[in-house]
Parts: structure tokens; sequence; C-alpha cells
């Protein structure tokens, strides 16, 4: 039964307190046609047996399988640890942490994982999170436009992912902000610093520089942000947080850093589960402190010396006129936050680069597999970190369904979001895949190619008339 912690006898009190014959009176200025009435689909209440056996029916549908996708959400191992810890009373019920004398303990946590994240990025100052990884975005590009003060033009190259492109459009067409969008090149799969000359002169805010791309390939940072900065533009990083672990950090780019540095958290010890809950982390250079959206935490002294932690550069909605909030995102994501920091904590740097040397790996040798297989060809000539883009000799869709009926979960089609690259797909390969288990797809995969190709042909009728 739900927990109701007021008795009748206490309604009643309260009621005969204000003066108001029902709960309902308390309503009656809510017109009956606004009213949902009542909710005729919720099912009826069962008990804690019944709901633990109908979780586990539902979480068995998802099946076991093999995972080969990426594109933006990545099975990692998460030691048991983390989440142990995550989901303990303290950090599991805590919420936005306002009254500071009392959340000490969240405050503290926010505290060091903003610090991992800009020793992490490279940047002077990181957020207490956002949404996910394609908002943060839309966050990087409202900042980027709000600092520059002139131009309302961002350039976004075609490496960034489909879906951050339409949630950044989504968020930000009717701000009267215009993403350019950039081609890339067909045989490295990566945006050209040469081929950015055309805008030079032209009035932009900012270029997005995706590391690693949609594609998984590496881009020339150091060149697109250089460009970035002699064309009067902000430089705004794309990254996976777990490259960084093995690649140069964002404000190391070129000759100054990039400016702004967002991605989403999930790699760092939140699991694949049923698509969320995910978070956004965004950190920049100190000049840009003040258009950040989010709170930040901060450390000081109290009266009598000792070190506590408060919020700071609080510019949301909740606190000042929403005209002058840089955002109005309303939370953060604290407890997948709360994950991704002892997940950091334990793992160190030295583990997170085992992760991601692991991971880079596992990818190179799943490519290499592959590609011995006559029919599927990879399609850039860049290096890459943990994904690829392989051609095949067969339909992308019906290629992946038919791992999926071998409990393969193969790639990420790209026909629909890239055309022009024919039937190909996005794989990827963390540290949890194990030598047997890219074997096991090659071999699935060959299997299903090579009986495309035994496949009898229809003999084509030449008409008479």
């Amino acid at each position: 039964m739900p927990f109701i912690p007021h008795t009748d006898a206490d309604i009643k009190a309260m009621l005969a307190a204000i003066g108001a014959p029902s709960v309902d009176a308390l309503f009656d200025e809510i017109p009956e046609r606004l009213r949902a009435g009542k909710l005729t689909q919720v099912p009826e209440g069962l008990s804690e047996m019944d709901v633990t056996r109908l979780m586990q029916e539902r979480a068995a549908q998802d099946g076991a399988y093999l995972n080969f996708i990426g594109a933006g959400a990545y099975e990692h191992h998460i030691p048991a640890a983390v989440w142990e810890i995550t989901t303990r009373g303290e950090f599991y019920s805590a919420y936005t942490p306002y009254q500071a004398e009392a959340s000490q303990g969240t405050l503290q946590l926010l505290y060091e994982f903003q610090t991992m994240m800009a020793s992490l990025t490279g940047m002077d100052v990181s957020n207490a999170s956002l949404y996910e990884g394609a908002s943060a975005l839309a966050e990087a590009v409202l900042m980027a436009v709000r600092a520059h003060k002139k131009s309302r033009r961002i350039l976004m190259p075609r490496t960034v992912h489909p879906l951050y492109r339409a949630v950044v459009q989504a968020i930000v067409e009717n701000q009267n902000i215009e993403l350019v969008e950039l081609p890339y090149c067909t045989d490295g799969g990566h945006t050209i610093p040469a081929s950015l000359k055309r805008f030079e002169g032209e009035d932009l805010a900012a270029l997005v520089i995706p590391q690693p791309n949609f594609f998984g390939v590496l881009e020339d940072v150091d060149a697109l942000t250089d460009w970035a900065h002699a064309n009067n533009m902000f430089a705004i990083a794309l990254v996976n947080p777990t490259s960084l672990a093995l690649l140069k950090a964002p404000g190391d780019w070129g000759a100054k850093g990039a400016d702004i540095a967002v991605g989403d958290g999930q790699p760092l010890g939140a699991p694949l589960s049923s698509g969320g809950p995910y978070y956004g982390f965004l950190c920049c250079k100190e000049p840009l402190v003040r258009e950040m959206p989010g709170g930040i935490i901060g450390r000081t002294v109290d009266l009598d010396g000792k070190r506590g932690f408060t919020l700071t550069l609080q510019a949301r909605e909740q606190h000042i006129r929403r005209s002058k909030a840089t955002s109005n995102i309303c939370t953060n994501q604290g407890l997948v936050v709360t994950a991704s920091t002892i997940y950091m904590a334990l793992l160190g740097p030295d583990g997170l680069e085992r992760v991601a040397a692991a991971c880079h790996a596992n990818t190179n040798t799943l490519i290499e597999k592959l590609t011995t297989i006559k029919g599927v060809t990879r399609v850039f000539n860049r290096p890459v970190f943990h994904e690829a883009v392989l051609r095949l000799d067969a339909p992308a869709a019906d290629t992946l369904r038919a791992l999926e009926a071998q409990r393969i979960v193969g790639g990420f089609d790209l026909t629909q979001h890239y055309p022009e690259l024919g039937e190909s797909i996005l794989v990827c390969a963390t540290e949890t895949r194990t030598a047997a288990d890219i074997q096991q797809y090659a071999t699935q995969l060959e299997r299903f190619i090579g009986q495309r190709g035994q496949a009898p042909r229809a003999t084509k009728v030449q008409s008479t008339i």
C-alpha cells in the first residue's frame, strides 16, 4: 500500500484549521474540463512478491546478447562497489542541495566530481552535470552564442552524432541560432581543416569539434581548434570521457585549448539500462564561467575556519528571474553523477587508461577479423578509438536482423542518417568483449553473407512485346 503519513484525523484537523470542507475543495478553482479524472489505465496494486516477479519477467524480455553497438551508449564493466555505494540511503535519497548546512556530503561529492571532470578535460571549471550529452551540447552552443555576443551561427560537422544534431536543432531553432552543416572527408571520415577556408571572414560564434567523432574517427583537433580561434570563434569540444584517458585533453588542443568541453557521462559507471538515465557534463575555461549553465559547487571555510562546500554561480530559474537565467534546466542527474564519481575514484587514472586501451585493442581486433570476410570492407582510413564504420555486401538492416536472431547486437545501421555510405554499419568493441565474442560475431556474419552469396538469383525475363 502507498505510504501516506497523514491519518484521517490529521487531514480533518488541517482542513478545519484553514476552514476548508474537504481536500477536493482546495482545487475547486480548476475547471472541470481540465481535470484528468480517474486514472483508469493504472493497474491495481500488487504485492511485493508479484511486483518482483513482474519486473523479472520484463527484464528477461531484454535477453542476453553479445553487444557490438555503441553510437553514444557504451557497455563497460562497472565494479560492483560502484552501485553498492551509490544506492546507500545517504546518496540514493539525496536531492539538489539548496540548504548547504544540511547537504555537506552531497556537496563534497559533487565538488569531487567537478574536480575530476576538470582534470580529465583539461578545463578550469566544471558544472555539476546536465541532463545528457545531446542537451549538454545544445547548452554549449547557447553558451557560446551568449559569450560571443555578435554571431548566432554555429559550424556543426556532420561527423557529430546525428541524434545530437537533431536535439541541438530542436533546442536552438526558435532562438534564431543557425547550425551550419560541415561535410566530412569521404576517405577519412573526418572534417578537413583546409575545407573550412570558405568560412574565413564570416561572422560565426563557434565550431563544434567531436573527438572521437560519430564514426569513431579521430579528428585533427589541434588544427581545427587553432582555425576556430584564428577566426574569432569559440571551440566546443564534444568528447567521450573514456577516450580522454588516452587522448589529449580538450584544454590542450591547439595553442590555446578548446573553450568548452561537453559530452555524456554514461561511459563512467552507468549501465545500459534500457536507455538511461544518463547525464551530460560541461566544462569550460575560466573566462566563460559566468555563461555556464547549471550549478557549480565551491569550497570555502566557515567562521571557525573549517572546510565547507556550497552552491555558487547557480544562475538557474529557481534562484533568479527566468529572463536572467543562463539555462532553464530544472535539476541535475545527481545519482548517476554519484556513480561516476565513485567509478573514477575506484579506477583512478591508471585504471581508466587500461579500460581505454583495452577498448582500442578490441576494436582493432574486431575490424581485423570482420574485414577478412568477403563482402565486408572498412569505409574510412584514419585511426579510430573504439568504433569503426564497415560497408557490407548485403543490406545492413537484414544483416543486423540475422545477427540479432543469433543473439548478437551487430552494430548501428547508418543507412538512414548517412545514405551516401551505402549499406554500412557502425560497430563498437569495449573492454567487455573477449576474443571468443569477436570470433562468434565474425563466424555468424560470414555465415549470413555467405548464404546470401549462394542464394539463387531470379532469371530476368525479356518482354516480347
